[in-house]
């Protein structure tokens, strides 16, 4: 189906209705992650779509509806051919156009008839979209957001947090494709595999410089950082949203650790905690090992005693070098916080271990040896 009401992914909609003819674009829209694609019924022969992909198919009349794939969904403006394909099994969409308060509040009503709306605003703000999300969030209405740049579908994912359940986009360039297929790849929750590692060894490493990384997101109590001091695995660092008696809590901040240390990042990179800054991208990660991509604010560095921490996880040594403090917090083995000053020989420790290898952060195949 092209999407449904609670799809953790975004839905993304292909305007092919002007592609038919651009052979490139086409191919390349096919091998991409793109689901479904918007076409008109006139041109149904002339699309040969993977079996993955759906149609959306524009009709104008009511001979439209005959000898449609089974899994097509009808998009029209009329409300009588829109109700034809329903009765015919079909999912139905209809647009509206908004540029005031009127048209915006007939969009979420008319919109209530069917599986999808697609909203078009005439203004840049994001106000009405706002408004659209809070009236369908507890309705079977999947809003799709019609947009015209890679950049504004980013910002439309992100509206109220939740944002639209998806966008409906075309271009004439290939690299806004591609661009727009990678953001998909970063908005997916993904999946890492954590392990339980057991403490070999703690020891005082003496002063050092180490960094915390202040994201613009707020993350969870159950969520941190992948840091370790070889490429092959790291421990989860907490975020600083759990109990200090003589300060606040700091819920966008991970104290990340000394500043030779790999931080693990989207697309199974990984950078060191010097390479990043404001705007760099890194990967946040939860107890359960799901994975999610925030934005870097600032990385603030400072002297500290530091702490180092060496583990076995699946047969494999690893360690991180974290500030020898009781506030900051490493993840247990059954994703408790443990405070790292009181982290001893022979306790639980939530790891990731992976292949050895890194070029400028990017995973290599060759013989390469850390200690």
């Amino acid at each position: 189906m092209p999407g449904t009401k609670n799809a953790k992914e975004k839905i993304v909609w292909i305007d092919g209705r002007e592609l038919a003819d651009k052979t490139e674009i086409l191919l390349l829209v096919y091998h991409l992650n793109f689901a479904c694609l918007l076409i008109r019924r006139a041109d149904l022969d002339k699309f040969k779509a993977p079996k993955r992909m759906n149609f959306v198919i524009e009709i104008e009349k009511k001979e439209d509806l005959k000898e449609l794939p089974a899994q097509s969904t009808i998009f029209s403006s009329s409300s009588e051919l829109l109700k034809l394909a329903a009765k015919a099994g079909h999912k139905t969409a209809v647009l509206c156009r908004i540029e005031d308060e009127a048209s915006m509040n007939f969009a979420w009503k008319e919109g209530l008839n069917y599986d999808y709306l697609i909203a078009e605003f005439t203004s840049a703000t994001n106000i009405p979209l706002e408004l659209l999300i809070a009236k369908l969030q507890s309705t079977n209405t999947v809003l799709i957001k019609k947009i015209h740049s890679v950049q504004e579908a980013e910002v439309v994912f992100g509206v109220m947090e939740a944002g639209s359940d998806g966008v409906l986009f075309t271009s004439e360039t290939v690299n806004d494709f591609v661009a727009l297929d990678q953001l998909l790849q970063r908005q997916s929750v993904g999946k890492l595999k954590l392990v339980k590692a057991l403490v070999t060894s703690v020891q005082h490493a003496g002063m050092g410089f180490r960094a915390c990384v202040d994201t613009t997101s707020l993350l969870k109590q159950n969520e941190g950082m992948l840091i370790g001091s070889t490429s092959d695995g790291g421990l989860l660092v907490s975020s600083e949203t759990h109990y200090l008696p003589y300060m606040d809590l700091r819920p966008f901040r991970v104290n990340a650790g000394a500043v030779h240390s790999y931080i693990w990042c989207p697309e199974s990179k990984t950078a060191y905690i010097t390479e990043l800054k404001g705007g760099s991208r890194v990967t946040c990660v939860d107890t359960e090992g799901n994975t999610r991509e925030v934005v870097v604010g600032r990385v603030k560095t400072e002297v500290r005693p530091l702490l180092k921490i060496e583990v076995m996880a699946e047969n494999r040594v690893i360690n991180a070098f974290v500030q020898d403090d009781w506030h900051i917090r490493i993840f247990g083995g059954k994703g408790e916080p443990l405070n790292a000053s009181c982290i001893r020989e022979g306790d639980e420790l939530l790891a990731y271990v992976c292949e050895r290898g890194r070029h400028v952060g990017i995973k290599i195949d060759e013989s390469i040896e850390e200690k």
